[in-house]
Formats: C-alpha cells, sequence, structure tokens
C-alpha cells in the first residue's frame, strides 16, 4: 500500500518533494495539539511541527479564522481593525526601534523583502551568510542559502559566507575563551574581504538559531559584535526568527534576545508558526528602513498578506500563547526534556552533544568522541525506528545527524517522558546488535 501511495504521489507532479520516512511513509489524516493520527487511527506524538505552533488544530484559532472567513476576506487597501491591532500586538513583543510591519505570506516571501529593504536602505547589494543556511526557496533566497546553492549554481560573487558559530563542530569550540568574539571575527574578515574586492555589504542574514545548520546555539554576544561589524560596512543585520520566534526558547519572545537586551536587528523576519498552520508571514523593520524603501515612489502590495482572515488567526495565536502560558510551558518542558536527554548523553557514547533552548533542541549523534563523526546512518535508522514507535522526529545539519525537537508549543513533561524512554530503549537494542555483531567478527 505505501508503495502504490508513492506512485500516486509521484504522478502528480511531486516527485522532487521529500516525504518524512520515505520509506514507508506515514498518511495523517488529523491531528490535534502535539499528536497526529494515521489512516488507521494510530497516534503519533509529533516532535517536528514548529508550524503548528499553539498546537494542530487549535480550536481558538480554528474558530477565529472561520468567524471572520464568515464577514469578510479581503485584501489591505481597505480600512480594517484587524491589520492594526495586529500591528500594535506584535509591536509589544519587540524592542522599540522595530515599529514597521509588512504582513505577506510565507517566511519566504518576508526574507525575499526584508533583502529588498536592506538594499534600498544600503544602496548596497552584497550579503552576508552564515555556512549551511536556510532563508527559503526563492529565487533571490537560495543564493543566499548555503545548505542550497552548494548543490545548485554555486555561490554568486554577491555573497560571502562567514563559518557557523558552531561550539560543537566549529574552528571555536566549548574550550575557546571568548567563542562570540572569535566568530563575530571572522565575519569581519569575510567582510574586508569582499571590500578588498570592490563589494559594498548589503546585510547580514542570520537565523537567530541556525536550524538546518543543526539547532546551533549562537555564543552570547555573537550577534553584538556581528552587527557592529556590519553596520562599520554600511550593512544592515537581518535576524530570522521563522523557525524559532514566539516564544519557543521559553526565555524570551524572540531568539535574537539571547544575545542580549541591548541587541536590537535591523529587521526581523517570521513565518511558520505565527500562523499556526495558517499562510502568515511579517517583516517588522525600522522607520529609518521602511522610509528609504517608501522614498522609491515603487508601492508595497501582498493581495493576501494583512487580509483580514489572516491578522484574526495571527491575533488568537497571541492570544492563545499568553492565555496557555506556552512561553513559560516552554521553559519548563524543555528543561525537563533537556535534563532528560543529558542523561542519555551520559549512558549512551552515540550521543556526542545536547544542546538547546526552551523547545528547539538538537542531539548530536557521533560515531567517536575524538573525531565526532557525525552518526548520520545511526541517525536516520533511529528516526525510523522512533516512527515505528509512533514518535514524529526528523534529524538535519550538514551531517543529516542531528536529532531535531521543535514539537508544537503544547509539548508536556510526559510527552518528554515518552519520548526518552523509547530513544533509550531504541539506543540500547542499536548497542547490544553491534555488540554482537562485533562478538561474532571475533570469532570469526
Amino acid at each position: 500500500e505505501a508503495s502504490s501511495r508513492r506512485r500516486k504521489r509521484n504522478t502528480v507532479g511531486l516527485s522532487s518533494c521529500r516525504l518524512f520516512f520515505p520509506e514507508d511513509p506515514v498518511k495523517i489524516v488529523r491531528a490535534q495539539g502535539q499528536y497526529m493520527y494515521d489512516e488507521q487511527g494510530a497516534e503519533y506524538i509529533d516532535c517536528i511541527n514548529n508550524v503548528a505552533h499553539v498546537g494542530h488544530c487549535h480550536p481558538v484559532v480554528v474558530r477565529a479564522a472561520h468567524e471572520q472567513n464568515q464577514v469578510l476576506n479581503t485584501n489591505s487597501r481597505y480600512l480594517h481593525d484587524n491589520i492594526v491591532d495586529y500591528a500594535q500586538r506584535l509591536s509589544e513583543t519587540l524592542p522599540e526601534p522595530l515599529c514597521v510591519f509588512y504582513f505577506l505570506n510565507s517566511g519566504s516571501e518576508a526574507n525575499d523583502l526584508a533583502l529588498r529593504l536592506a538594499r534600498h536602505y544600503t544602496g548596497h547589494q552584497d550579503v552576508v551568510v552564515l555556512d549551511h543556511a536556510y532563508h527559503g526557496h526563492l529565487s533571490s533566497l537560495i543564493d543566499i542559502s548555503p545548505y542550497k546553492f552548494r548543490n545548485l549554481d554555486g555561490q554568486k560573487e554577491w555573497v560571502h559566507v562567514a563559518p557557523l558559530p558552531d561550539t560543537y563542530r566549529g574552528p571555536y569550540r566549548e574550550d575557546h575563551p571568548n567563542p562570540a568574539v572569535a566568530y563575530a571575527n571572522e565575519v569581519k574578515r569575510v567582510v574586508s574581504s569582499a571590500q578588498e574586492k570592490g563589494r559594498k555589504i548589503a546585510a547580514f542574514f542570520a537565523e537567530s538559531l541556525p536550524s538546518v545548520g543543526g539547532q546551533i546555539i549562537p555564543p552570547a554576544g555573537y550577534f553584538s559584535q556581528v552587527a557592529e561589524h556590519i553596520h562599520k560596512a554600511g550593512g544592515v543585520f537581518v535576524a530570522d526568527e521563522i523557525q524559532v520566534g514566539f516564544g519557543r526558547v521559553g526565555k524570551h519572545f524572540w531568539a535574537f534576545q539571547l544575545q542580549g537586551k541591548d541587541f536590537v536587528p535591523d529587521i526581523v523576519t517570521m513565518g511558520k508558526s505565527i500562523g499556526n498552520g495558517h499562510p502568515v508571514a511579517c517583516v517588522a523593520t525600522t522607520q529609518p528602513v521602511a522610509r528609504a524603501f517608501e522614498a522609491t515612489g515603487v508601492e508595497y502590495f501582498n493581495t493576501f498578506g494583512g487580509s483580514p482572515v489572516s491578522c484574526a488567526v495571527g491575533l488568537a495565536v497571541l492570544n492563545v500563547l499568553e492565555k496557555e502560558q506556552l512561553q513559560a510551558h516552554a521553559t519548563s518542558v524543555g528543561s525537563f526534556l533537556m535534563e532528560l536527554l543529558k542523561q542519555q548523553k551520559i549512558k549512551h557514547p552515540i550521543v556526542g552533544d545536547v544542546r538547546g533552548v526552551g523547545l528547539f533542541i538538537g542531539v548530536d549523534l557521533i560515531k567517536d568522541e575524538a573525531t565526532r563523526t557525525p552518526a548520520t546512518e545511526e541517525a536516520a535508522y533511529l528516526v525510523s525506528r522512533l516512527k515505528e514507535n509512533y514518535v514524529l522526529l526528523s534529524t538535519d545539519g550538514p551531517g543529516r545527524n542531528i536529532l531535531k525537537f521543535k514539537p508544537p508549543m503544547c509539548f508536556s513533561l510526559d510527552n518528554a517522558r515518552q519520548v526518552v524512554a523509547k530513544l533509550d530503549a531504541i539506543l540500547t537494542d542499536m548497542e547490544e546488535k553491534v555488540r554482537s555483531c562485533q562478538t561474532l567478527r571475533l570469532q570469526l
């Protein structure tokens, strides 16, 4: 049956799209909260879905969309309270200078607009990005996403790549006295090298917590140092919060705030979790950047961006986050999950590193402690076995060996216990199999 589903999928032109668990895909027909259900009614704990931010099909969000859809859904060329109320509510979560909002439909659209804003404001063209970064699927964003362009047309002359601030695998590790300054100096070096060739920097783009790069937690103070170098070069700092914003990190509403209260990006992009599955996105920026964009005389208009329904959904998500205290919940459950996973690190040599904040956690699987060689095949096997045990988890990172935990924010303490217990059992079984194979080889 699984193969017939794959054939059917290919006939509708989706063969270039990758499924989770391609060897044995799951047909999901329903979801609620942190749970997903297949066509047989089996319940899975969802550890993947950071889009269903406050939980799949949250009744408050569903009701808000339905009720507004029954009254009016049109574009933003008419006056409407929802868009004003929503911008106001978002502004209350951000540093004061970030007070101009553009509404769109996807994170890719948001990052594309951020690139346009940066170029208009600075009059420059070039972009500095982090290695292994991914900022979206539009052509403009593939060009600034090493994760993608390395497998396509390669690096454009206007794109400059700085090392990922990874203190586990990068050049400056956990034993370095000041990794934030060391990694920021790498950005300075990249900028200087570009300037020597006559290039001018428009922007530095970074996910506040690089996700595709392997669930990376940049050292505190790194962004402030980088912003100093970028501003000196005449560029702006773009914080991509599409994967990690809206309270996921627990301690703060925005992940860039982990870098210190004095750090304020010039542009912030939002997507995914902002609409809990409804296509909503946003760019927040400063008055000077917005005025430079307006001065072009070319209006910005997005047919569906900022529609009454989209803004009603966005407001509902903020209301649920606040009423259910999900930001504090992310801190308590995330800390508990981190502790359980760190116990696994002590027990199982394959677990090289456990890193994260709130409900954004990465488990780095390794073949060898000294070399930290990525355990790619083992990670794929582990995720497949977890799926058989009704836990949905994915891998990422350059070596596809990082287990990514980014569940809906209603993920519970009990869920954490269940998931880690299953993880432990599978890792124990894997180790026993390896030991038995080694014993067999010795006998031979």
